[in-house]
């Protein structure tokens, strides 16, 4: 497969696809934005340099895009909507009487992720 054939098959679905979760993300509130967009960002950058552009000068993805890339900064209303949507995660999968093994599990990843999150830097 030609490096085009797989911008054009691969990257660009992967940034349109991304850029509509992350929009989603925006008025629904158990879908986060960030993840999604920074998701979006890394694959336009491979496949599309005018959505890349966008994105980057867009008003309200533009600077969390930047503090990321900067800074590796995450906003706050990012960390506590990703915690607070995994712990919801967590619990509800709790109440309604999930196995051990798959609490267990998802419990630790949530801890790994969340500790990684919340050990990222604010934005300057």
């Amino acid at each position: 497969m030609s490096r085009k054939s797989l911008q054009y098959f691969f990257w660009l679905p992967l940034a349109w696809i991304s850029l509509g979760l992350a929009i989603a993300g925006v008025v629904l509130p158990l879908l986060p934005t960030t993840p999604f967009l920074l998701l979006s960002a890394w694959a336009a950058a491979k496949g599309s340099p005018r959505l890349a552009l966008w994105l980057e000068e867009h008003p309200r993805f533009g600077p969390i895009l930047e503090a990321w890339r900067t800074q590796g900064a995450v906003p706050l209303s990012a960390k506590i909507t990703a915690l607070g949507l995994m712990a919801c995660s967590w619990l509800t999968l709790f109440w309604l009487g999930a196995g051990w093994k798959l609490l267990a599990t998802l419990g630790l990843l949530f801890a790994v992720v969340g500790t990684w999150l919340a050990t990222r830097p604010l934005p300057r």
